[in-house]
């Protein structure tokens, strides 16, 4: 991403054609292009209706202008919104003028986000809340990037990193002034005490991760089980359309195919795999071997079997929800099943969701949604408890070892939301946003 002093604008409104379309541009010279298209800049924090027009007096729409002075705007800098109607030819006809600028530039992937972390208004956390926020599609997703994106997550870790400030503090003066009697209570009473309290959170904090995984990225189901055992109908029947091929040819189903389901406000990532069986079919193979992969990350397995059939010699994966398919057909199966479906009648389909439902909450059940939800996020957790239990269990160590310690925990924890050694982290974070974010 390119870094600059120069003003950026981009379409912050989604695609065109529609209704409204918002423009917003951020920098220094918001200020000379909102006098050049609408004759003056509009009083802060109003609404006000203007003719946007080309330096060469051409009309080119009746548009609503809001104008934020920095530092207090999403940036941090001076920032103006254009609200005008979202023909195609109107947004490209005032690209066209705010390209005739100088030091006016179109925004890339993320560069307004970037400039609000660069200027201290966003940190990290805050920034990839609004990410996932953007990108929300069930109610928990919503709801955990709130939780981020409001800051909720980084007042928690921004109080773990006071409690480590205060104790390196504390190990420094004892260190320094060891006959001074303003230095508080001894270090082994004040520091070590809430160091142990702080692990505790932290590990705490960790056992959630997993949930706050499934909320953002998915609780995966993966459909497994013999060929013509009725996988791909029943992906159809669950997701109420057609998304996989159904024939009565054994092996139809070569590759994973995955769609999406809204339980109970969750996101549900659903799996159709290839028939599990023996084959020397070079194609089936792969597509045996890559349901085998699918099935070892599942959170569920949806094992199905034609009951009308007598019972298959496979053993379904531990912890699989096994269903007997084909119920409206005379079972010959002496298994026990789960549950029972018939695709064709639509029985056991309602109850099937209830039972996903039912595993994914025993999975995921958070107390707050200030948890951690990226991979990143728990590695630099996972390596600041490492230093903070570095720290406590070498007692016989020397204070200015032991404060070292402190110091990689703080570090570790600063590169979560931002505070320290995070430019290499920039790019790819920032490069989630669409354009105009």
């Amino acid at each position: 991403m390119i870094r600059s002093t120069e003003t950026i604008y981009a379409l912050s409104s989604g695609s065109v054609p529609a209704g409204v379309a918002v423009m917003r541009v951020s920098g220094r010279e918001v200020a000379t292009v909102l006098t050049s298209l609408a004759g003056h800049v509009p009083t802060p924090r109003q609404a006000t209706l203007r003719t946007i027009r080309t330096r060469n007096g051409i009309k080119l729409d009746n548009a609503l202008i809001l104008f934020f002075p920095g530092p207090k705007s999403f940036t941090g800098e001076d920032v103006a919104e254009i609200h005008l109607h979202g023909g195609r030819a109107v947004v490209e006809a005032l690209h066209r003028e705010l390209d005739t600028f100088e030091a006016v530039r179109q925004a890339e992937a993320g560069e307004f986000s970037r400039r609000a972390f660069e200027n201290g208004k966003l940190d990290l956390v805050e920034i990839e809340g609004l990410a996932d926020l953007i990108a929300a599609e069930t109610e928990m997703q919503r709801r955990l990037a709130m939780e981020h994106s409001s800051g909720g997550l980084s007042a928690l870790y921004n109080s773990w990193a006071d409690r480590l400030t205060r104790a390196r503090a504390l190990i420094e003066a004892e260190l320094d002034f060891p006959d001074e009697d303003d230095v508080p209570g001894s270090v082994s009473d004040s520091v070590w005490l809430d160091m142990e309290r702080l692990s505790r959170e932290i590990a705490v904090h960790l056992q959630e991760a997993a949930t706050g995984e499934i909320i953002r990225d998915g609780f995966r189901v993966v459909i497994a089980g013999e060929p013509n055992a009725g996988k791909s109908s029943l992906m159809n029947a669950l997701v109420r359309r057609d998304v996989a091929i159904v024939t009565d040819i054994a092996g139809t189903t070569r590759d994973v195919l995955q769609t999406d389901l809204n339980i109970d406000g969750y996101l549900v990532k659903l799996y159709d795999t290839a028939g599990l069986r023996e084959t020397v079919e070079i194609v089936e193979r792969e597509g045996i071997r890559r349901a085998e992969a699918v099935i070892s990350q599942a959170d569920l397995v949806l094992y199905l079997e034609d009951q009308s059939l007598p019972s298959s010699v496979q053993t379904p994966p531990a912890d699989a929800l096994v269903i007997g398919t084909k119920s409206d057909l005379p079972a010959s199966s002496d298994r026990q099943y789960d549950l029972s479906v018939s695709v064709k009648q639509g029985l056991g389909l309602d109850e099937l969701r209830l039972a996903i439902g039912r595993r994914l909450n025993e999975k995921v059940h958070p107390n707050s949604m200030a948890i951690p939800s990226r991979t990143r996020h728990v590695d630099s957790l996972s390596q600041c408890l490492n230093a903070v239990d570095a720290a406590l269990q070498s007692p016989s160590r020397g204070l200015d070892l032991r404060a070292e310690d402190l110091r990689i925990a703080s570090e570790a924890l600063g590169r979560v939301t931002g505070r320290v050694d995070v430019e290499n982290l920039l790019d790819v974070i920032f490069g989630e946003f669409c354009i105009g974010k």
